[in-house]
């Protein structure tokens, strides 16, 4: 595990898309970042607000951080990030994945965007490799690419806690779903076996929680409890058994509400398409494509 100092860890849900947000520091007064941010956005009016990124900033404000990096686990399909709103207000470089360029690439075509639309990563300002560490004060994280959900998942080692986007839920919620496209659940299981072979006493943070049977919504498990307890990976199940699970699963789901609108920001770090002659940006609802 990462040899700098364990981190203080802050988290916000968002009830609207089950979106825990962590702001990661070291005491009031030190540098810190943010994992997976939330705009709110309404599809019916399409239309923004900023209150879930406001409860952040006023977090980092009242405790009087420093915003550093403002990090995604991957190009999100269920809400859009609010990364640009932070960084316009608090500062900070956004950073993701440096296989977003590959997602990029896949949806460019879905949505027949226009040759304005790099798919470099360009969008972002900084791409970060596997195993590649970032500092903020006396703390630091480590990127480990876990790709299976997306091609392009992160997840951050921060000192003996490890925040997982998508790759797995809390135990009795399973695992991501593998039918997005560059998605694959053979790759998954190899990238969650990354993750289970770090110390049982390692925490895990989720970036969702989808709770059954009426429990309390948690956003914490750990390796040991993941590898007892997992409904679709716990010890003892193997890859055949994984994927076979994992693919006639995908095939029964609907595709998540904010999917369209969500896609094309991510994938622009969370900016807005080009204003129109209008003023007004607009985003493709592409027709029987997905």
């Amino acid at each position: 595990m990462n040899s700098k100092a364990n981190p203080d860890i802050k988290a916000f849900f968002d009830p609207e898309t089950w979106t825990f947000t962590y702001v990661v520091f070291a005491g009031k007064g030190s540098a810190c970042i943010v994992i997976d941010s939330v705009l709110d956005y309404d599809p019916k009016s399409g239309r923004t607000t900023t209150k879930s990124a406001d409860k952040v900033i006023d977090f980092i404000s009242a405790e009087q951080l420093q915003l550093a990096w403002i990090l995604e686990t991957h190009a999100h399909a269920d809400h859009l990030t609010a990364a640009p709103y932070l960084q316009s207000k608090l500062g900070g470089k956004i950073v993701i994945g440096n296989h977003i360029t590959n997602v990029q690439n896949v949806f460019k075509g879905v949505f027949n965007l226009d040759a304005r639309f790099a798919i470099d990563g360009s969008q972002f300002d900084h791409l970060l490799q596997d195993g590649e560490s970032l500092t903020f004060g006396s703390l630091s994280l480590k990127a480990l690419y876990v790709p299976g959900h997306t091609p392009a998942c992160m997840a951050y080692e921060i000192g003996s806690a490890l925040f997982v986007g998508d790759t797995l839920f809390m135990p009795d919620v399973g695992t991501a779903r593998c039918d997005f496209p560059g998605g694959d659940a053979k790759t998954l299981y190899q990238s969650i076996q990354k993750i289970l072979a770090y110390p049982q006493e390692t925490r895990l943070y989720m970036c969702h929680d989808y709770p059954p049977n009426e429990r309390p919504v948690e956003n914490c498990t750990t390796v040991g409890d993941e590898k007892q307890a997992n409904i679709h990976i716990h010890n003892g199940i193997t890859e055949e058994q994984f994927v076979k699970m994992r693919t006639q699963r995908d095939a029964t789901l609907g595709m998540p509400n904010l999917i369209l609108p969500s896609i094309q920001v991510n994938i622009r770090a969370g900016h807005f398409p080009e204003p129109e002659d209008n003023g007004i940006s607009y985003l493709k609802i592409p027709l029987n494509a997905l």
